[in-house]
C-alpha cells in the first residue's frame, strides 16, 4: 500500500524537476500543444490512424516552432519534433509563395 502512494509522489517530483528550467512561455506552448493533440485524438476516436488536418499542422507548428530543440525533444508529442519543424517550414514556404505571386494575372507589360 505504501508503495502505491510513493510511486505517484516520486514521478510527480521528477516531473516538477523537469519543469524548473523551462520558461513560462515554453510551458504555455507545451500545454496548448498537448490540449490541441487531445482535441485531435477526441475527434478521431475509433479510427485506425491519427490524421492531422492542415489546420492542425499549422496550429502545432505555430505553437512549437519557437521552442529550443532540446525542449522540443522532451515534449510528449504524437509526431516527431522533426515533423513539427517540417510542417513549419512548409507553412512558411506556402505563405511566402502566396505573397510573392503576381498581383494581376497575365503577361508582364512589354517595353516600348
Amino acid at each position: 500500500m505504501l508503495l502505491r502512494l510513493a510511486y505517484p509522489g516520486v514521478t510527480n517530483a521528477f516531473a516538477m524537476l523537469r519543469l524548473l528550467p523551462m520558461t513560462d512561455r515554453d510551458k504555455d506552448a507545451e500545454i496548448l500543444a498537448l490540449r490541441h493533440q487531445i482535441t485531435v485524438l477526441e475527434r478521431q476516436l475509433g479510427k485506425d490512424k491519427i490524421r492531422f488536418t492542415p489546420s492542425d499542422r499549422a496550429c502545432l507548428a505555430a505553437l512549437l516552432h519557437r521552442l529550443p530543440p532540446h525542449v522540443l525533444r522532451q515534449l510528449r508529442l504524437l509526431v516527431r519534433p522533426d515533423t513539427i519543424l517540417r510542417w513549419h517550414r512548409t507553412l512558411i514556404a506556402r505563405r511566402h509563395a502566396t505573397s510573392c505571386r503576381p498581383k494581376r494575372p497575365g503577361l508582364a507589360p512589354a517595353d516600348r
